[in-house]
């Protein structure tokens, strides 16, 4: 139940009874509106005092009958507003309290600064891969819109206070899709200030906020006009590629997904080639790339190409296969 519906039947109360003892004064003590409506709220609120004018026999029977139904339907009316009101504020003191045990336990987690149209979508995403995230958002009414089981901090992520609060030195990577370079620059910079490990991506609108966002720390930088025209212009000139691409990076697929998996030091395929962990043979599964823990790319590697601790394998292949590619790389 609201609070408009809580309160409305108290309202309707206290009007009809202001009303039934002003009608009242006024027929049967012949006083004016204005009279009879101060005498009715003297007489409700218990103020004492004196009457506007002298009170016939049938007029102090009526007072009484106004103070037995309407002083109760006061005091009903206030306890009513009060109880509403202390029921709100203790909510809304018991959900911060949970939420701020919830981002307290997180770890490992993803910090999304911005909740607009990207902001949903990369919410989308982390939810559908089950990846631990806040959310920090700024406007009372986006926050008031989200999704509940969303995990969501309303505050000015460009503050140093709200990043901690969302748990920054204990989160994996901070994504920054404010709708202004410059906060996302100040949002960068603090980031990196408060954890130096932190992976961040950024968006930018502008190139030359690009090559700032890289030099204020940012890991990545995402400008969405210079994506979207790509991906525009290669709909048009490389349909197939595009379709590709999209069937196989899409949330949900069955049929085929790519996947990034790290090897750990635990695995079984370490310092062994391709060939000799029967990744393709086995499993069914196409390696597209090696990104070496140096950082190099080893594109389409070949049968004899090695894997290494730290490794991560960029693979292709159905859901089960790939459930069974972490299995192996002990994930």
């Amino acid at each position: 139940m609201t609070v408009r519906s809580k309160l409305i039947n108290p309202v309707i109360a206290i009007v009809g009874v202001i009303t039934f003892g002003t009608a009242g004064y006024v027929i049967i003590e012949k006083w004016g509106f204005f009279d009879s409506l101060y005498m009715t709220i003297i007489t409700l609120t218990t103020v004492g005092y004196h009457e506007v004018h002298e009170l016939t026999h049938p007029g102090r029977v009526f007072s009484m009958v106004l103070m037995l139904s309407g002083v109760g339907t006061m005091f009903y009316t206030f306890g009513v507003g009060a109880k509403v009101l202390l029921e709100g504020e203790l909510r809304q003191v018991l959900g911060r309290k949970r939420l701020n045990k919830k981002i307290e336990n997180l770890k490992n987690h993803y910090i999304i600064c911005g909740f607009g149209r990207m902001g949903s979508i990369i919410c989308g995403e982390m939810m559908q891969h089950n990846a631990p995230f806040v959310v920090i958002e700024g406007t009372p009414e986006v926050v008031a819109s989200m999704d509940k089981d969303i995990l969501v901090l309303q505050g000015d992520a460009t503050q140093d206070s709200v990043l901690k609060q969302a748990g920054i030195d204990k989160a994996r990577g901070l994504i920054s899709v404010l709708s202004s370079d410059a906060d996302n620059l100040y949002v960068v910079l603090s980031a990196r200030g408060l954890n130096p490990r932190l992976r961040i991506v950024a968006r930018a609108s502008d190139e030359g906020a690009e090559r700032k966002l890289l030099r204020a720390g940012a890991d990545n930088v995402v400008s969405p006009y210079f994506i979207g025209g790509l991906r525009i212009a290669h709909t048009l000139l490389k349909p197939a590629v595009v379709d590709f691409i999209e069937f196989a990076t899409r949330s949900g697929n069955i049929e085929l997904q790519m996947e990034e998996v790290k090897v750990k030091g635990n695995s079984t395929i370490v310092d062994r080639s391709l060939d000799e962990c029967g990744i393709r043979r086995d499993l069914g599964i196409i390696i597209v790339a090696i990104k070496r823990e140096s950082g190099e790319m080893e594109f389409n590697p070949t049968s004899t190409s090695v894997i290494r601790q730290g490794d991560t394998l960029v693979a292709m292949g159905e859901k089960r296969q790939l459930k069974a590619l972490e299995d192996l790389v002990g994930v």
